[in-house]
C-alpha cells in the first residue's frame, strides 16, 4: 500500500535561542552593547526564560524573529505543501517532479476516504490508473527520444495532489507563531493541521518560554472570529464578546 505516514524531523534551531531573543529585546531599551547583554544573559537562564516569557506575553513579537527552526517533512501530500508556502516568510526546499521520477509514487489518502470502503476502492483505482498513465507517457517519451528530466517535466502534468512529497522548511519563531495562529484551527484543513500540532509539539519541547501558549488564534483573542457558521464551539464567539460594541463597529 503506497500510503504513508507523516515524519516531522527538527533538523536545527538556533543556538542560545533565549538569549539571543533576550538580548535583542533588551537591546531595544538599553544603552548597552547587545553583545554584552547576550553575554551577560548566559548566566541565568532562568531569568531569560521569565523575560521571554514576558515578552511574548506582551505581544512584542519582533525580537522572535533572530530565531529560527529548520524542519524536515515528509509524508505530506502536494495540496498540503501547496498551502504551506502561501506562508511566505519562510525558505523551502521542495523535492522535485522534474527530477525525480514518480513511477512509483506514494500517495495521502484522507481519512473521509480511509474510513469509506467504497470510497477508497474508486480512489485507489483512480491512483492505479493515473501511475499507469505516467509510466506510459514515460515509455512514450522515451521512444521519442525524450528521457530523464525533459520527460518527467512534462509526464508530472498527470499526476494527482494526493502525491506524496518531501520538504524542508525554516521559519521564525514569529513567522511560526502566525503559522500555528491560523493552522491548529480546528477549520483548517486536516492535513495541514496535523502537520502545524506536529510541528508545535516539537517547539514546545524546544523553546517553551515563547510556544507553550502557542496555538490557534483563539488561544490569543480569548474568542473566536470564525463565526457562527465555522466555531469549533471552544471559545464563545467574537459577537457574544463584545455584543453591541462589536455590532457598532462593523
Amino acid at each position: 500500500m503506497p500510503q504513508v505516514e507523516l515524519c516531522v524531523e527538527m533538523l536545527d534551531f538556533s543556538q542560545n535561542a533565549l538569549a539571543i531573543i533576550y538580548a535583542a529585546c533588551r537591546q531595544c531599551y538599553s544603552g548597552s552593547f547587545a553583545g554584552q547583554i547576550f553575554a551577560e544573559g548566559l548566566k541565568d537562564r532562568v531569568k531569560q526564560e521569565e523575560f521571554v516569557r514576558q515578552v511574548v506575553s506582551s505581544g512584542h513579537e519582533s525580537p522572535l524573529e533572530h530565531v529560527k527552526f529548520t524542519f524536515a517533512i515528509k509524508g505530506v501530500s502536494r495540496a498540503l505543501t501547496h498551502q504551506l508556502v502561501r506562508h511566505r516568510v519562510a525558505s523551502y526546499s521542495q523535492q522535485s517532479q522534474r527530477y525525480v521520477k514518480e513511477t512509483a509514487f506514494n500517495y495521502i489518502i484522507p481519512p473521509s476516504i480511509e474510513n469509506d470502503e467504497d470510497v477508497k476502492k474508486e480512489y485507489l483505482c483512480i491512483m492505479r490508473r493515473i501511475q499507469d498513465s505516467y509510466n506510459v507517457l514515460l515509455r512514450l517519451f522515451k521512444k521519442k527520444g525524450k528521457k530523464g528530466e525533459i520527460a518527467n517535466q512534462d509526464a508530472r502534468f498527470v499526476l494527482p495532489q494526493a502525491v506524496e512529497t518531501k520538504i524542508v522548511v525554516t521559519m521564525n519563531c514569529r513567522e511560526l507563531k502566525h503559522f500555528f495562529e491560523e493552522r491548529c484551527c480546528a477549520r483548517a484543513q486536516w492535513e495541514i493541521r496535523r502537520l502545524a500540532e506536529e510541528m508545535i509539539r516539537i517547539c514546545r519541547k524546544e523553546l517553551p518560554a515563547v510556544f507553550d501558549k502557542s496555538g490557534a488564534k483563539c488561544i490569543k483573542l480569548g474568542y473566536c472570529p470564525e463565526g457562527a457558521k465555522f466555531t469549533c464551539g471552544k471559545y464563545p464567539l467574537k459577537e457574544e464578546v463584545f455584543g453591541g460594541k462589536y455590532a457598532d463597529a462593523c
